[in-house]
């Protein structure tokens, strides 16, 4: 790994673990349906850290690449299920909160 991407990579896993609370709260707003505690490990975190990408990351990502990114992350190492989900959580965050020019 090329010290540009292990560097990238730390500052992802800084910035979700930084807010955490804030992006699950997020999450659980947002999927109301399923709690946290019963979501696959591996959505919940593709879902942190495109959201952190998306409402924090100071635009590195484009919102529409991070979609994009997590749903191919979605499919390749979720369940059958995870690229609907995950592609559904974000979806309905671009709309609510990035279209309505509420992201910070």
């Amino acid at each position: 790994m090329s010290a540009e991407r292990a560097g990238r990579a730390a500052t992802l896993v800084a910035g979700v673990i930084d807010r955490r609370d804030e992006l699950d709260l997020l999450i659980a707003e947002t999927a109301d349906r399923l709690p946290l505690d019963q979501m696959a490990l591996v959505d919940l975190t593709i879902l942190r850290i495109a959201l952190y990408e998306m409402l924090f990351d100071n635009g590195a990502v484009r919102p529409n690449t991070a979609v994009r990114q997590a749903v191919t992350l979605a499919k390749r190492f979720g369940d059958d299920g995870s690229r609907r989900f995950v592609s559904g959580v974000l979806g309905a965050v671009t709309r609510n909160r990035l279209q309505a020019g509420t992201a910070e």
